[in-house]
């Protein structure tokens, strides 16, 4: 099936995005603004959020006056995004092959993303897609990652869990779908413009993340609802058992702790693309 195993990545991981989406959403403000800058939500206007996740992006639309609909391949985040955002039509489905056309509002013109279109097994296809549904002269506008190594969001903590389990944090080859598949801005030009889009442009976001006074547990969660996490946590405790697992928790609590020193909140530097196109 297409896109089956970030299905299942992203029904594992479901829980933890659901209940830590206040946590998420205070470390990614200044990448949700951007977002809605780019994009230019207004009223009346229509817009889908592919990958919606819990439904910030919806929520800030249908505060804007326009129509939203949202679409995630997961059951448990797209029925969290309805319940914070009842007018919007949000739909369980997966945006590579679904016929959006019959989504919402559709045709839309506005199409947004934070961290949600990534994980596609052909991103040319789910793009192409995409535009299908897309009103002439509509807007897409979505936040991806740059490289991992301007990033500790991906190896904090969880370079400890990959030291424990023998995983090989550089496994992923270049493009492949995961966080990391938008880094490169020449291949994002590149698949959109196969994919019909135009006037493609990326524009690099640097932020702060920043955890707050209780940071190192708050970074502990989103640590262990992370695929790396998850799998740790799953492959170590049927090695080693309950005690051996806490055992590493506490090497992860001790890096993070050696990572804040004295500083009164425990932060790292994050980067991305902000990348807008026309259909």
């Amino acid at each position: 099936m297409v896109n089956d195993g970030m299905r299942q990545t992203w029904t594992a991981g479901a829980e933890h995005w659901v209940a830590n989406e206040a946590l998420l959403d205070g470390l990614y403000v200044p990448v949700t603004a951007a977002i809605l800058d780019a994009a230019g939500l207004a009223p009346g206007v229509s817009v889908l959020d592919v990958g919606c996740g819990t439904g910030t992006l919806l929520e800030a639309g249908a505060a804007a006056g326009a129509a939203v609909t949202g679409v995630d391949i997961s059951a448990e985040m797209a029925a969290a995004a309805a319940r914070r955002v009842p007018s919007a039509d949000v739909v369980v489905d997966d945006a590579q092959t679904a016929d959006l056309r019959a989504f919402g509002a559709a045709p839309f013109d506005r199409v947004v993303s934070r961290f949600g279109v990534m994980f596609f097994d052909d991103p040319v296809a789910a793009f192409a897609n995409i535009h299908a549904a897309s009103a002439p002269g509509a807007r897409l506008a979505f936040a991806c990652w740059r490289p991992a190594d301007e990033n500790p969001m991906f190896t904090l903590g969880t370079s400890v869990l990959l030291e424990a389990t023998g995983s090989d944090a550089a496994a992923a080859a270049p493009g492949a779908s995961g966080p990391m598949a938008f880094e490169d801005p020449g291949r994002v030009v590149a698949l959109l413009t196969a994919a019909g889009w135009s006037d493609v442009e990326l524009a690099p976001l640097d932020f702060t993340c920043d955890y707050g006074p209780d940071g190192v547990d708050a970074r502990l969660a989103v640590i262990f609802g992370t695929t790396a996490g998850i799998r740790a946590r799953r492959d170590l405790e049927a090695r080693v058992g309950a005690p051996g697992w806490a055992l590493v928790v506490d090497e992860v609590r001790d890096e993070l702790r050696r990572w804040q020193g004295d500083a009164p909140t425990l932060t790292h530097p994050a980067a991305v693309w902000v990348t807008t196109a026309t259909a």
